[in-house]
């Protein structure tokens, strides 16, 4: 049985705060239908202080802006999205074409296509978050999408310069100073000045997470995403100032970010909030950091590594690090992640960073039903069939009518006689011509 040492405040509070969202993000996008180009400056003047003669950088001003970062940001930025696109390339490797012959002459395949034009939302605001360019546009690329066209906000009225390094340097084809529902709406929607995309990536803000939900279904998306989420694995072998690291390395994304420890020590637990509360009033990022400790983080103690991990499956968290001595059991032992982070040596913050894996990845409980963001999400994966032997034509056909008629499907059964009429001669008792 669990001991919980420490409460998140009541989901009750949580669903009211995204009920607000909810309705503020309907207007949004209902405004951006009806007046395109129009609306989309009046929210980017309201929310992000910036209205420029266009929100599209041309090729020369990509390279002005390029021109102002230093080169060490430029080669680590090449490295890194070296690291994203030798992964993208592996996963790309493990996706087969195939054609096979089921019966004589019946040939069935599969083949995948690329979407042919994405969106990469990369998030701005306060932080500006190169590495969400290398996971969505690279990726995306790899994929071979012909046309990926990438927005990310201002950061206080000022060019994110080396956000946009990152995204020229992944392929992006376009590159947009817009950011929040109206940069996802304009991608989704189009507008006078914006064709639209048929798929949008990328993290966000409960505002983004939310014009994506809503939009779902006319366009594609990668996944549902709320807030970051770690939670942290851990034996009595734990080092709990590690743990507290670990755990403040993911609540400064927000204040709503929730931060989670299950331990079978309560040694552990009891050092790691005592870490956490020592070295919170030192962080530069306190504002976001604290409220999400204390409103969303969470410890719980356990008895024995059975019920740790299973524990660890029912919050079917983001992202999952494991800090045990024989971490990869949790290979074995876990279901319902985002991302395995195995080990000490192993923080999640390479993930989000450097390690070349993809940092887009389930919150909320929807690592239940999907993995993340991956070059497979960009490719859609289509059949095709051809019957070209009689004896197979007249066999299927005969069994289509029959298997029609039992489910009342007249018109379908008529299509299936018609081509054993074709390949054997078989008469057809419904043609009165």
């Amino acid at each position: 049985m669990a001991t919980i040492l420490k409460h998140a405040v009541p989901k009750s509070e949580v669903t009211a705060s995204l009920a607000q969202v909810r309705e503020t993000v309907t207007g949004v996008i209902a405004d951006i239908r009806a007046r395109g180009d129009e609306a989309v400056r009046a929210y980017s003047e309201k929310f992000d202080k910036w209205s420029p003669d266009s929100f599209r950088l041309t090729d020369e001003e990509v390279e002005k802006i390029i021109a102002s970062v230093p080169q060490q940001v430029i080669d680590d930025i090449r490295f890194v999205q070296d690291q994203v696109r030798t992964f993208a390339r592996h996963q790309l490797d493990s996706l087969r074409e195939f054609e096979v012959e089921t019966l004589p002459g019946v040939r069935l395949g599969q083949k995948h296509i690329p979407v042919q034009a994405a969106g990469a939302y990369i998030p701005g605001g306060r932080y500006p978050l190169t590495a969400s360019a290398h996971m969505t546009i690279v990726t995306a690329k790899v994929a071979g999408v012909p046309r990926v066209v990438a927005c990310t906000p201002p950061i206080h009225g000022e060019i994110p310069a080396a956000t946009v390094a990152a995204m020229h340097l992944a392929g992006a084809d376009e590159i947009w100073l817009l950011g929040g529902v109206q940069a996802v709406a304009a991608m989704s929607v189009g507008t006078d000045t914006m064709r639209p995309v048929n798929l949008i990536a990328g993290p966000g803000n409960a505002y983004v997470a939310e014009a994506k939900r809503q939009l779902f279904g006319e366009i594609g998306i990668d996944l549902f995403a709320g807030p970051t989420e770690i939670l942290v694995l851990a034996d009595d072998e734990a080092d709990p100032f590690v743990c507290a690291v670990d755990l403040l390395s993911q609540a400064e994304h927000g204040p709503d970010s929730p931060a989670v420890l299950i331990t079978t020590s309560r040694e552990v637990a009891e050092k790691t909030i005592a870490e956490v509360e020592r070295l919170l009033p030192g962080m530069p990022t306190r504002d976001f950091a604290e409220p999400a400790w204390r409103d969303h983080g969470q410890v719980h103690v356990v008895d024995t590594l059975d019920e740790l991990y299973a524990l660890a499956d029912e919050f079917a968290f983001e992202h999952v690090e494991v800090l045990t001595a024989e971490p990869r059991l949790a290979l074995e032992r876990m279901t319902q992640y985002g991302a395995l982070f195995l080990g000490e040596g192993t923080c999640v913050s390479f993930g989000d960073k450097v390690i070349g894996t993809n940092h887009v990845l389930p919150t909320r409980g929807a690592a239940r039903y999907t993995g993340g963001l991956w070059v497979g999400k960009y490719l859609k994966t289509v059949t095709y069939q051809e019957v070209t032997d009689t004896d197979s034509q007249a066999l299927l056909g005969r069994l289509c009518g029959r298997a029609a008629r039992v489910e009342l499907f007249e018109g379908h059964a008529r299509s299936g006689d018609v081509r054993a009429a074709k390949a054997a001669g078989d008469e057809l008792p419904w043609n009165t011509a």
